[in-house]
């Protein structure tokens, strides 16, 4: 399979045959093998009789995964992307804002040699207080903390190299940081401007309580990304920094005793300092923990630190091709 398509759809009963016919139209005339993947999360109107009906239709490109109940939009993208069989996956929305049309231009990018086409709703057809602010404002709060920078992390539509998708597991909201994690395996992102069309049937699932949990997510995705396989980095430096800011007000107290006959005890910030300097050693030792827990990880599963882009004159098991 050339390519795989995958969409969460909640309750877009009305935007499902217009999506079939519009992918159809964008995707067959390029001759690839392709087949889209559309992940029922639970829809409560006809969404799924819908869909249904378009596997009838079309059974050689039309795929079906209904979940048992709303798991949200990350876990319908997760279960679309572990049945797929693409070499290229893309990502996109049910509800026609998105343009299947721009599925074409980012394959060119990805046969130019990229491993993640992400998708820039440049001119974006939303509210502006309740959406394209708070948007703009989380994109550069991400691009600053994870170093990854682009324009639209909440746009759905985005095309990805199979391999650049497999080694982590999607929770919460983390399906707009896939290229954070891929960046992290040392993909090359391309960004590419696409179409944003006006919502013209049901109404936008997600408001300003997103923006929460999104921020919650990038504490995690920043882990991960940094110092998922050295922790003691995090922790061990966060340890030494708590112990100098309390060796430094040590220190001012044994200056002010020594040369001014201060009491050391009668202040609080001795009491202060104490405890600085205890939770700066429990953070080195919570580090310490961090690390067998890392190597208990890669060394139990196999897992390797490191990833392999490509094999010259040697096979996947190391050895030569003419072994």
């Amino acid at each position: 399979m050339d390519l795989s398509i995958v969409v969460p759809v909640y309750n877009e009963e009305e935007n499902i045959p217009l999506l079939y016919q519009a992918i159809t139209t964008a995707v067959a005339p390029l001759g690839l093998e392709w087949e889209v993947l559309l992940v029922d999360d639970g829809s409560k109107d006809g969404s799924l009789k819908a869909l249904e009906a378009l596997a009838g239709k079309d059974a050689e490109h039309v795929r079906i995964i209904a979940l048992r109940r709303n798991f949200g939009q990350t876990a319908a993208i997760a279960a679309g992307i572990d049945h797929a069989s693409g070499d290229v996956v893309v990502l996109m929305d049910a509800d026609l804002q998105n343009d299947p049309a721009d599925i074409p231009r980012m394959l060119e990018k990805i046969a130019e040699g990229y491993d993640v086409v992400s998708g820039w709703r440049k001119d974006r057809k939303d509210d502006f207080a309740t959406r394209t602010l708070p948007s703009r404002l989380a994109n550069g709060l991400i691009s600053a903390v994870t170093g990854v920078h682009l324009h639209d992390y909440g746009c759905t539509l985005k095309a990805y190299r199979r391999e650049v998708l497999t080694g982590f597991k999607l929770y919460g909201e983390m399906h707009r940081f896939i290229p954070v994690y891929a960046s992290s395996v040392g993909a090359r992102i391309i960004e590419l401007p696409v179409r944003h069309h006006p919502r013209r049937f049901g109404k936008a699932k997600y408001g300003l309580e997103r923006t929460a949990k999104v921020i919650l997510d990038l504490f995690t995705v920043k882990f991960l990304s940094s110092y998922a396989n050295k922790p003691i980095y995090l922790f061990g430096g966060t340890g030494i920094g708590l112990m100098t800011l309390s060796g430094i007000g040590l220190l001012y107290l044994f200056i002010r005793r020594v040369f001014f006959g201060v009491s050391v005890l009668g202040s609080p910030l001795f009491q202060m300092s104490t405890m600085i300097f205890i939770l700066g050693f429990q953070s080195i030792l919570m580090g310490l923990i961090a690390e067998l827990l890392v190597r208990t990880y890669h060394e139990s599963q196999g897992k390797p630190t490191y990833t392999i882009r490509k094999l010259v004159n040697l096979s996947p098991n190391g050895h030569s091709q003419d072994d």
